[in-house]
């Protein structure tokens, strides 16, 4: 088996490819990033996953991980139950899985805004549409916000160190405010640890501001 660190494809302004990078860099995996768009470098993603979608996690030899998700779950993987970014079971993962699920949720609602956006002419624009995916957006919002109060001050969200939920959290919060934009006052809590997450140098490593893509590209998934 070949030594040499996989590629990592996709732009770091995508919510998923980054919390890819943010993890394999707490979990001292290396790799080689492809800055590669899903618009200009489609046919070059394409060799890798024929869905054309980043991240994508291709290793030296072996099959090519697409999927975010997926990625993850393999990461956790390879180092073991003593450092990965999941709990293993119990109440722990289960309250982890649900504040993922809950910024997936905001993610993939503030992504169609963006989409709706940029890939619709203003005149086809939906409002009703637009505004069914904000109300959905800022109910997860909220749930994020319930679970911020009741962490307090905690460092971390679930158990005594950072998970993905932490790492989640912050990526996608940090999406949807700079790309739909979504203002954060109203979640004080939420805002708060965001900040905080955002704050410490590895995140900041990976941050790229926003870039609205054009009608030939997006985020990935």
């Amino acid at each position: 088996m070949s030594d040499a660190a996989p590629l990592l494809i996709g732009m770091f302004d995508s919510p998923f490819v980054r919390r890819v990078a943010v993890s394999m860099d707490l979990l001292g995996l290396p790799f080689e990033h492809r800055d590669w768009s899903v618009g200009r470098d489609f046919d070059r993603i394409r060799a890798y996953s024929p869905l054309g979608r980043v991240p994508v996690l291709a290793p030296a030899d072996g099959e090519a991980l697409i999927e975010s998700a997926m990625i993850l779950e393999h990461l956790d993987d390879v180092v073991g139950p003593d450092r990965a970014l999941m709990p293993p079971s119990g109440p722990d993962r289960r309250a982890a899985l649900r504040l993922m699920a809950f910024a997936t949720g905001v993610v993939e609602k503030g992504l169609q805004v963006v989409m709706e956006r940029v890939f619709r002419p203003e005149a086809l624009h939906h409002a009703p549409f637009v505004e069914r995916c904000r109300t959905q957006m800022r109910g997860a919002l909220g749930e994020l916000e319930r679970a911020c109060v009741a962490a307090g001050d905690r460092d971390w969200l679930v158990g005594g160190r950072m998970t993905q939920a932490d790492i989640t959290l912050a990526c996608f919060v940090t999406y949807v405010h700079e790309a739909v934009p979504e203002p954060l006052d109203a979640y004080p809590a939420l805002q708060a640890r965001h900040a905080r997450c955002e704050a410490l140098p590895v995140f900041r490593r990976y941050h790229v501001p926003f870039f609205q893509p054009d009608a030939s590209g997006a985020a990935g998934a």
